[in-house]
Parts: structure tokens; C-alpha cells; sequence
């Protein structure tokens, strides 16, 4: 019976283990992105080094391709619609630039905003500070950082990265000519 028990269990372990070389890969779970994008903005703002007025207008801008930082995707778009939801819910003013005439804004990118332009706009539209931000695409999941800067654009005054996995929703967002 001893000599018998040795050989099942090799071969066992040897179906085992052919089972996690199949190439299959595991499925990720759907993603909840407003939830995870809701709980990075509550930690943003619990990150504030100086405080926000309430009332007064923030400006959102359309999270961008680390890699292409002219580039958005609709998980950038949206992402920024979604951050821009949570701050109204919370009590904070985001600025709707989709209705604004003085802010060039195409389609596929979405409300991009460089370094230069951020005072110009920030001014524009009275703004005490503007939300960027950047993603980066890997293998199974999007890295994102947002920054509070404030209405000049020289200093950071709150920071915050998390992860997103890459469910199928997400890859599809993620394709960049939509």
C-alpha cells in the first residue's frame, strides 16, 4: 500500500503543476472604476497640504498618457468626469469646460492641459486650483497619479497614486483613437 501512495501523489503534483503552465491566465474580477476613482479622490484631498475653499471653482483636466502627455483615452476622459462627480458630491466646485467657449477641447483628448496654460486658465475661470493627471498602461494594470496644483501651477499641494486592473471594460477604454 506504502508503494502505491508515493506514485499517486508524484503524479498528482505533476497534474498540478501542468495545470499552472497552460497559458491560461487568470480572470480578473470586474473592476469597480468609480468606486476606486471616488476612494483616490477622498484620499487627494485628505493628502491637501493647504486646505480648499469650498465653494470656490477647481478645474478637472482630462487624465493623460504618461507616455504621450497630448494623448487621453475615454478611461481618461472618464476618469476625469468621475473625479470631477466625487468633488461636486463632497461640496467642492469643478468647473464644466465641456460648456466653456475659451478652452480648446477635441473629442479623442479631452481637456488637456500643459504646464504654460494652467495660470492662464486657472485665471479664466477664477479657479483656486486644477486636478491633472497622468496614467501609465501596463501588463494587467493601469497605474494612475493625480495632483492638486494650485492656481499658478508651481506647487503640488496634494498628491495621490492606485491601480486599476485591467478588466475588458478597461482595456477597451484604454484604446487610445475612440
Amino acid at each position: 500500500m506504502k508503494k502505491l501512495i508515493l506514485p499517486v501523489l508524484l503524479a498528482a503534483a505533476m497534474l498540478t503543476g501542468c495545470q499552472s503552465f497552460s497559458g491560461e491566465q487568470e480572470k480578473i474580477p470586474e473592476v469597480h472604476l468609480i468606486a476606486l476613482n471616488y476612494d483616490a479622490v477622498e484620499a487627494l484631498i485628505k493628502n491637501l497640504k493647504e486646505p480648499l475653499v469650498y465653494k470656490r471653482p477647481v478645474i478637472v483636466a482630462t487624465l493623460v498618457n504618461v507616455d504621450v502627455l497630448t494623448e487621453s483615452s475615454r478611461f481618461g476622459r472618464i476618469t476625469s468626469e468621475q473625479i470631477s462627480a466625487k468633488l461636486s458630491n463632497m461640496g467642492f466646485s469643478p468647473v464644466e469646460l465641456k460648456l466653456r467657449g475659451d478652452l480648446f477641447i477635441t473629442q479623442t483628448a479631452g481637456e488637456l492641459l500643459l504646464s504654460r496654460e494652467v495660470r492662464e486658465v486657472s485665471r479664466s475661470h477664477a479657479a483656486q486650483a486644477v486636478i491633472v493627471g497622468t496614467y501609465a498602461v501596463a501588463n494587467r494594470k493601469v497605474y494612475v497619479n493625480l495632483k492638486i496644483v494650485d492656481a499658478d501651477g508651481n506647487k503640488i499641494i496634494a498628491a495621490h497614486d492606485y491601480v486599476v486592473p485591467t478588466d475588458d471594460n478597461t482595456r477597451a477604454m484604454l484604446r487610445t483613437r475612440q
